[in-house]
């Protein structure tokens, strides 16, 4: 997997002095999803992801610049590519619907005639 990640130097944006100027330290990862050794199945679902580092095309692009080094960059970079990928391979586990239990039906039922005696003697009593 190592092969198919682009790596780019580029110069990082914000203060910095005349360092910024002079020293390319910020990352930009591309990492082309279609053409990857991943399964399919891990595929699909990386570009299904609603998430705007994944371009149309199906390349996934970060970039890193938040430190002043170019190592600690390109390292944050890998590990914001691995946790995306390792966020589709953990499987959603199925709902099971549940049902209620036979006293919790009881209670509701106990429940409901209760309030319906309550609101039957608010009423009017009808003469004759």
């Amino acid at each position: 997997m190592e092969n198919e990640i682009e790596i780019h130097f580029i110069r990082s944006q914000g203060p910095g002095g005349q360092n910024v100027n002079k020293v390319s330290t910020a990352v930009h990862l591309r990492f082309d999803v279609n053409a990857s050794s991943l399964p399919d199945f891990y595929k699909s679902r990386i570009l299904k992801l609603k998430d705007k580092r994944i371009t149309k095309e199906g390349v996934i692009v970060i970039k890193a610049q938040s430190h002043r080094s170019l190592e600690k960059n390109r390292n944050e970079a890998l590990e914001r590519l691995c946790r995306l990928v390792r966020s589709v391979t953990a499987v959603p586990k199925k709902r099971k619907p549940t049902q209620p239990t036979g006293s919790a039906k009881k209670k509701r039922l106990e429940w409901k005639s209760k309030r319906s005696k309550v609101k039957a003697l608010r009423s009017k009593i009808r003469e004759g």
